[in-house]
Order: structure tokens, then C-alpha cells, then sequence
């Protein structure tokens, strides 16, 4: 019986999970032409969706655990 109860709780937890890009890269920090400098961090190479950006709900940057703002256009 805990058997089937805890594959129940995996495969109800596998819907809720997000998948974000695995191609990653480093965007070094820069100034921008307003003069704010943004600090180097990382991020999801570019690709044919926005959906597996870390920004995207409902993924989670995995680097600072922040949780997605953006709902993905496409």
C-alpha cells in the first residue's frame, strides 16, 4: 500500500515540474546606455521558445532559485 501511495505522489509532483533549457552561458556584467550597470549572471541560450527560459513560469533559475515572472509568447 506505501508503495502505491508514494508512485502516486511521484507521478502527480512529475505534472507540477518545469522544464528549462540545459544550454546555458554567462552573460558577463555590463553598463547599459542609461549608465546601470547589470551584474554578470547566468542564462538560458537562445532557441525557438520562451518556454524553458528561466524568466518563464513556472521554471526556477537554478543558480539563485528565483521563481519565473514571464508567461512565455510562444
Amino acid at each position: 500500500m506505501r508503495n502505491i501511495l508514494l508512485i502516486i505522489v511521484f507521478l502527480l509532483s512529475k505534472g507540477q515540474t518545469s522544464q528549462t533549457n540545459p544550454n546555458h552561458k554567462y552573460q558577463k556584467g555590463y553598463v547599459k546606455k542609461d549608465g546601470k550597470y547589470v551584474e554578470g549572471h547566468y542564462k538560458t541560450k537562445k532557441n525557438k521558445t520562451e518556454k524553458d527560459n528561466f524568466v518563464s513560469k513556472p521554471n526556477t533559475n537554478p543558480y539563485n532559485e528565483k521563481k519565473g515572472y514571464k508567461k512565455p509568447k510562444k
